[in-house]
């Protein structure tokens, strides 16, 4: 969406401090021995009492408040009591909500405890890129000049990245246009960022892969060729500077 008066960067405001707030509490509730499921209707509980709704779920009927993917699964991934969480998991949670109208979304990953399994500096990395990106958009500049962004400074870190799962335009639902700002160069996308308009950036910066496959379950996501993905998400505003991270509080 643009926005175009002062109710609707309100509106975009109080939405993206539910999302934020909820991912960042999510994170520090979360310790080994707990189910997804509890983690995830625990942030339920978060949106409700800030009144807004799940995204996932309004807009596909998720069978989750949010998307919460452990270790190889890194998107999508379903709630579950039979996914308990260990010491050193790498894990994902995607926050997605509505409120009065109005539609956020942001993630992150991140190492449950001590990193015994060493995935810190792959979480990292992501969250430098996502920085590194979010600051080079204002408006005008060419989407696929971030994605060559995202792809070039991961290829130097020896990783790949996710081709087929992108961030979007968000606002007055949960995916508008752009419909896809990849993470990696596109010479055929000739798209710029607009001026006053609102978009999730998303980095998946991945150790062996370059698609996301779903399973069988028909939402989780795994990678083509194994190993393991980090992912990580700022709703902002563009302006023709800096842009406006809306979703800061999450502390990414």
């Amino acid at each position: 969406m643009s926005i175009t008066n002062t109710s609707e960067l309100e509106g975009m405001q109080q939405i993206s401090h539910a999302v934020a707030v909820t991912l960042k509490a999510m994170r520090e509730y979360a310790k080994p021995g707990m189910s997804t499921k509890e983690l995830d209707e625990y942030g339920g509980k978060l949106l409700a009492e800030m009144g807004a709704k799940s995204a996932p779920f309004l807009t596909y009927n998720f069978p989750g408040y949010t998307c919460i993917s452990v270790n190889d699964a890194f998107a999508h991934g379903i709630p579950s009591e039979h996914v308990v969480l260990q010491e050193g998991d790498l894990i994902n949670i995607d926050v997605s909500a509505e409120l009065n109208g109005y539609w956020s979304d942001n993630g992150g990953s991140f190492v449950l405890g001590e990193d015994v399994h060493q995935h810190q500096s792959l979480v990292d990395l992501s969250k430098k890129i996502l920085y590194n990106a979010i600051h080079e958009i204002k408006g005008g500049v060419r989407i696929s000049e971030i994605g060559k962004l995202i792809e070039t400074q991961a290829k130097k870190a020896n990783c790949k990245v996710i081709q087929n799962l992108t961030g979007h335009g968000v606002g007055k639902s949960l995916h508008e246009d752009p419909h896809e700002i990849p993470n990696y160069y596109d010479r055929f996308n000739t798209k710029r960022f607009r001026k006053n308009s609102v978009v999730a950036i998303e980095t998946f910066i991945a150790t062996r892969s370059t698609l996301a496959v779903e399973l069988a379950d028909g939402w989780t996501f795994v990678g083509n060729k194994g190993g393991y993905v980090a992912q990580h998400e700022h709703t902002i505003l563009i302006t023709d500077g800096k842009p406006v991270i809306l979703t800061a509080e999450n502390a990414i």
